[in-house]
């Protein structure tokens, strides 16, 4: 029979912690309330001689199921407890359902893990903010609205929505980005190849010849043997440029600097505050269809914008709006994020009681116009990255063929 560590709250202010033998995790609790205790932490012991994983205190070994868990296990599990819940059934068993029927052991232990917390007495949300890598805070947060305004089913069900829309709207952001990307990769093989591979052998024939060179032949000649000769110095640099520009940028005041950046580019810019927009307006339609009063839906939204310098500017929005200023005139002090004509939407939206539905309805017009432009910045990078290939080669290529004549006539 199994074994339960367990730490309850006696009657009076005592704690008391033991193991108990019990035929499950459920009889276990019913046991302990049966003595007067109230549980706070009823985790399965060793058994025999193998100690079990479910031994270690609940956060312990989450990072390792968080890193195996994505987005689609989120959104499938999102989606089927929406339906569940909606059904009728309990919370509890609902849980217990999805993670006795999941079919990654990764994804099924974190279900577990969640189903244990919620029967222990701890909130849905709650017990999900203890994975914050599983999910994210913006999906805590919307769940915890729905929790406390108990409209979860419906929430759960938006939840998966967005999650979905958003998931198949950066699919086509990087499925644009893919013929650039390899591109520009194969743009800088090319130019390795021909520094380190054939420069080499036209710089043995002509040190042969002893003829003069003309400047260019002698840059390029010169950028070979650099490449040659410091080659490896050059990867292990860029290796450790890269690693120290990765930890800048995990940090708060790296990812700060990092985003304000992006947002000054001509572009990419426009295309970023576009995709932030999109994931805003979607998110906060969602919400206040579900009833979530406005304050309290803009702080969740607010989240989903991914750049802080965008979330330090609607901050102040948000203090407008809980001040008693509408929603319309408080993001009119936003304009890199909200446009003219999107605040004129939202002010007639308010004015027509029908804000959910214009900000789901702006969501979606936002999102293709995005994608176009998206479209077209990528229709410009690919003929520039073409330029840029043939520039490269054509160069070297002038470079070692102009020597050849000028060979030929110091030859004559």
């Amino acid at each position: 029979m199994p074994v339960f560590e367990y730490k309850a709250i006696g009657p009076g202010p005592r704690t008391a912690e033991g193991r108990i033998e019990a035929g499950g995790r459920q009889e276990a609790l019913r046991v302990l309330q049966g003595q007067g205790l109230r549980p706070v932490r009823v985790v399965e012991a060793a058994n025999g001689n193998a100690a079990r994983a479910a031994a270690k205190p609940w956060g312990e070994g989450l990072t390792l199921f968080a890193r195996k868990v994505t987005g689609k296990d989120r959104e499938r599990f999102t989606r089927q407890l929406s339906s569940l819940l909606a059904a009728g059934v309990p919370l509890s068993r609902a849980l217990h359902i999805l993670s006795r029927e999941g079919t990654k052991p990764q994804a099924t232990a974190c279900w577990r893990q969640v189903r244990e917390l919620v029967v222990d007495g701890v909130g849905l949300a709650d017990a999900m903010a203890r994975q914050p890598e599983v999910f994210p805070r913006v999906y805590t947060a919307m769940v915890r609205a729905g929790e406390t305004g108990g409209f979860l089913a419906p929430v759960l069900g938006q939840i998966a929505d967005f999650q979905g829309r958003d998931k198949e709207l950066r699919a086509r952001l990087a499925s644009a980005m893919v013929y650039p990307a390899v591109l520009l990769a194969l743009t800088l093989s090319v130019m390795v190849f021909l520094l380190t591979f054939f420069i080499p052998r036209f710089q043995a024939m002509f040190e042969e010849l002893g003829a003069p060179l003309p400047a260019l032949t002698r840059a390029i000649i010169a950028a070979s043997e650099f490449m040659v000769g410091y080659g490896l110095l050059i990867g292990v640099g860029v290796a450790v440029g890269a690693y120290a520009l990765n930890r800048w940028l995990r940090s708060a005041e790296g990812r700060r600097v990092w985003q304000r950046r992006v947002l000054d580019l001509p572009v990419f810019g426009d295309l970023t505050a576009r995709f932030a927009l999109t994931r805003f307006c979607r998110m906060l339609g969602t919400l206040t269809r579900s009833g979530v009063e406005l304050v309290t839906a803009l702080q969740v939204s607010r989240e989903s914008l991914g750049n802080q310098t965008l979330i330090d500017t609607l901050t102040d929005a948000i203090e407008r709006v809980r001040r008693g200023q509408t929603l319309a005139s408080s993001l009119a002090t936003c304009p890199q994020l909200f446009p003219g004509s999107v605040v004129e939407m939202v002010s007639v939206a308010e004015e027509s009681s029908r804000l959910d539905e214009e900000l789901v309805r702006l969501a979606d017009e936002a999102e293709k116009e995005l994608d176009a432009q998206f479209r077209v910045a990528v229709s410009l990078a690919e003929p520039a990255l073409l330029f840029l290939m043939a520039a490269v080669i054509g160069t070297i290529f002038i470079g070692m063929v102009i020597p050849i004549f000028s060979i030929q006539d110091y030859i004559n």
